[in-house]
């Protein structure tokens, strides 16, 4: 699935100019200044911010870097790098997914306010992107057992047309990109620093892979803008609100994977765990949320797209598997299970092991009979043993 951006642009040039300067003058999440903006436009907002006519709460959220004339310089530098600056009035804008953080914030949830513009690199369309995505997540030290699934779901969304949002970093974000790759899907990583700014060093190849093969980078922050620790903790809502569920694969009890999931959980977003081994502290934080009911397990990725709602339903239970007294109703179940395969019984004797009346029981002996699942001998009624494929 690759959805190359054709003719998406709707912002005017001066609508850009100021989102990029805006963007520039807050640390997001920056709620105030969002709300400011979209009372009053972006170029009226840009204006007000730089003369520093506006309210209290936002001349805090902006003073540091309220003098800032870097707009035009960042437009160019991410023209540069092949990258472009999205923003709500363009029809690449994520708004259906992103209006989980308008909602939540209304509901009076802290730090999850949307962002006032993303800078994508990459020629998939965000919003066609982020339309039916599950994000994937766990840890930076992951095991074997970690990466294996990870791969493995990655790939399998991917066949499935669903894009793989992920945070691209080292362990599990990397393995459930790769994954997706291999499977010939989308993948869009959220970054805590630049689009431009080669992090993780270890997954340069893989960042740029991404962009080679019709995915994208994401990011709220202006070319240059190194990595930081509460970057990637404020990059995890976007992860979060642009898919419409979170796998976490492995996580820790302390772990940015488990506030990704608690993040989409107060976004009213599904979230989902991969069970692991109770000795692995790489999979704690997993058990956590399944335990706390913070999460619904999966093992499988048709449990992932059925949990998540509308991308499909688990694949049927496959004939093989099945056992030949499944059709059976209860009471004739219980008849069954009441007789035994080497010694005969008396229709008395089976309704006093069944619970079943006697009178009953006499009528479904003969029934069970007819379909092969007892016999008559001369010391009473037995069962017969059969396996699936008789």
């Amino acid at each position: 699935m690759t959805v190359a951006v054709q003719d998406q642009t709707a912002a005017t040039d001066s609508e850009r100019l100021a989102r990029a300067y805006l963007l520039g003058v807050a640390e997001p999440p920056a709620p105030h200044l969002l709300e400011f903006v979209g009372e009053h436009g972006p170029v009226v907002a840009a204006e007000r911010v730089r003369a520093a006519d506006c309210p209290h709460q936002v001349l805090r959220e902006t003073a540091a870097r309220r003098e800032s004339a870097l707009a035009e310089q960042d437009l160019e530098e991410a023209a540069k790098a092949g990258a472009r600056l999205v923003v709500p009035e363009d029809h690449e804008w994520p708004a259906w997914p992103l209006l989980s953080m308008a909602v939540a914030t209304g509901n009076g949830v802290k730090h999850v306010a949307a962002p006032l513009g993303l800078w994508v690199r990459g020629s998939v369309s965000l919003a066609e992107a982020a339309d039916r995505a599950v994000a994937v997540v766990g840890a930076r030290m992951a095991t074997e057992y970690g990466v294996d699934n990870a791969l493995e779901i990655g790939h399998a969304l991917a066949t499935r047309q669903v894009p793989v949002f992920s945070g691209a970093a080292l362990g599990i974000d990397a393995a459930a990109h790769r994954g997706a790759l291999t499977g010939g899907g989308v993948t869009v990583a959220l970054l805590g620093c630049a689009v431009d700014y080669a992090y993780p060093a270890g997954n340069i190849p893989l960042l740029n892979r991404i962009i080679d093969e019709g995915g994208a980078l994401v990011s709220e922050y202006a070319p240059k803008t190194p990595p930081a620790r509460h970057r990637f903790l404020v990059r995890n809502r976007l992860i979060a609100a642009l898919t419409d569920g979170t796998v976490v694969v492995e996580a820790g009890i302390r772990s940015g994977a488990r506030n990704t999931a608690t993040i989409a959980g107060a976004l009213g977003k599904v979230v989902m765990a991969l069970p692991g081994s109770v000795r692995s502290g790489s999979s704690a934080g997993c058990h956590a949320l399944i335990r706390d009911c913070k999460a619904t397990l999966v093992t499988s990725v048709d449990e992932v797209l059925e949990t998540v709602g509308r991308f499909g339903t688990v694949a049927p239970v496959s004939e093989s598997s099945r056992r030949p007294t499944d059709n059976l109703g209860p009471e004739a179940s219980r008849v069954y299970d009441a007789l035994l395969p080497r010694a005969g019984r008396a229709p008395e004797e089976v309704a006093e092991s069944a619970g079943v009346p006697v009178s009953r029981v006499r009528a479904l002996l003969p029934a069970l009979e007819i379909d092969g699942f007892a016999v008559r001998g001369e010391t009473g009624w037995r069962q017969i043993v059969r396996t699936a494929n008789r």
